[in-house]
């Protein structure tokens, strides 16, 4: 048994490293002051773009506007980010929809209604990627 370890070992040291992207991405817009800006990433259309479905959230301290997500795997995100102005902890909403907060998506789409992941959607290959988002007031 001793003996198939010592084989083994060596296998496993020449197996290829698992594939990981950076996506670097850039909030432009931030008014300054209030709260953080949260980023949200999602990795497939279910449950976008609802903040508690987010597949990672960062928080990004007020004055800062730039984050590298290191270790993706290469495919299709969509970034959310907004202002959370009052330190709430949650993107605050009229009605429930309309955005009372600074907020944008990847790809800075045109939306009306709620957003679909086809059009916040970014490839992120393994040699990784750079996004900016503008927020919108």
């Amino acid at each position: 048994m001793l003996n198939a370890c010592y084989f083994a070992l060596p296998l496993f040291l020449c197996l290829p490293a698992a594939e990981a992207a950076t996506l670097n991405v850039t909030l432009d817009g931030a008014k300054a002051g209030g709260g953080p800006l949260t980023v949200l990433v999602f990795g497939g259309a279910e449950g976008f773009p609802r903040e508690a479905r987010a597949s990672a959230r960062h928080h990004l301290p007020a004055g800062q506007s730039t984050l590298a997500l290191v270790g993706l795997k290469p495919g299709q995100y969509a970034v959310m980010a907004y202002h959370d102005e009052d330190g709430n902890g949650e993107l605050n909403r009229f009605l429930g929809m309309i955005p009372q907060e600074g907020w944008g998506l990847s790809n800075n789409p045109a939306v009306s209604g709620k957003p679909a992941f086809k059009d916040a959607a970014i490839t992120v290959p393994e040699s990784g990627a750079d996004v900016t988002i503008r927020l919108n007031y």
